[in-house]
């Protein structure tokens, strides 16, 4: 393995093998730049929560607000995983699709990767405080969230369900943001989060199934077994019917129902297509989320038209 040699889960064509210099490589693969599906996810609750408290108010989501949503995931998701990557070093050394990451595989040593975890909190620290005192209290919670989440692997089978609590965080956070406070629509937002990440790491977790039992590491998809499929289902049922009530609570207009059909659509999809003996076809499952979550900041950026007396 070196820094220019792709890693398993990150495209072929990735633009940090492809374009980074390669003493930069293993900087931003220890911060997951080379995948950045994982921004995405970490972001778009964020923007789901902008645009719900937007659409309430009748407004466009804050452009500027979003941007800083942007840089915040992509800067505390880099932070997140470089101590996960830390905690999960031995773990990691002992799976196929992580051994080759930059601290397991001897790039970054612990240290460096500490010093990595600080320089983007800090920085990510900084965009905070330029939100009200809600959102900024908001942000310092989640940070107890982030913490736990690599412990969770080896106290319970259910590590996804954690990272959904962690992951959606931003559903609250983006609505304070807008708002100063967190009401009813945001904590169904955020409760729908929790299960469309519940379903999609789940998906993700298929990949590892052999390798997660030899290591002893839990995982949602390993307590499923054959039943992942049916139950990644249910999880998704759950996300986008409490995403309905989120929108229906806040009064929003009817112009949210064809995204957030789409929405629906889009995770049914996966569900039906999710085959727990084909690993790369849950990667790719999982990589479209990214698509489902824009979907439902649409929906909801939509329902801003049309006041309450015609809500969904």
């Amino acid at each position: 393995m070196t820094a220019s040699t792709p890693l398993p889960d990150a495209a072929p064509t990735n633009w940090v093998d492809r374009h980074a210099p390669a003493a930069l490589r293993p900087w931003l693969k220890l911060g997951r730049f080379d995948r950045p599906t994982g921004i995405w996810l970490l972001m778009l609750p964020g923007w789901q929560g902008i645009a719900l408290a937007g659409a309430m108010q009748h407004q466009w989501p804050s452009a500027l607000l979003m941007a800083e949503f942007f840089a915040g995931a992509a800067l505390m998701r880099a932070a997140g995983c470089a101590y996960n990557d830390i905690v999960d070093r031995d773990f990691d050394a002992q799976v196929a699709r992580t051994a080759d990451r930059p601290i397991p595989s001897g790039q970054i040593s612990v240290r460096q990767a500490w010093a990595f975890v600080v320089t983007c909190a800090l920085i990510s620290l900084l965009i905070l405080l330029t939100m009200g005192p809600v959102a900024i209290g908001l942000g310092v919670a989640s940070l107890g969230l982030v913490a736990a989440y690599p412990f969770m692997k080896r106290i319970t089978w259910w590590p996804q369900a954690w990272l959904g609590l962690t992951f959606n965080w931003g559903a609250l956070l983006g609505y304070a943001a807008v708002t100063g406070r967190v009401d009813w629509p945001a904590v169904l937002l955020y409760a729908s989060g929790v299960f469309w990440t519940l379903g999609y790491d789940t998906i993700y977790a298929v990949q590892d199934l052999e390798d997660d039992a030899l290591a002893g590491v839990k995982s949602s998809a390993l307590r499923l077994g054959d039943a992942a499929p049916k139950a990644v289902l249910g999880f998704y049922v759950a996300a986008f019917v409490l995403a309905l009530a989120a929108a229906w609570v806040g009064g929003l207009g009817p112009l949210s129902l064809p995204p957030a059909a789409m929405f629906g659509a889009h995770l049914s999809r996966q569900a039906a297509r999710l085959d727990v003996k084909d690993g790369m076809g849950a990667l790719a499952l999982f990589k479209s989320n990214s698509l489902a979550g824009l979907l439902l900041v649409i929906a909801l950026a939509a329902g801003m038209w049309a006041g309450p007396a015609s809500s969904i």
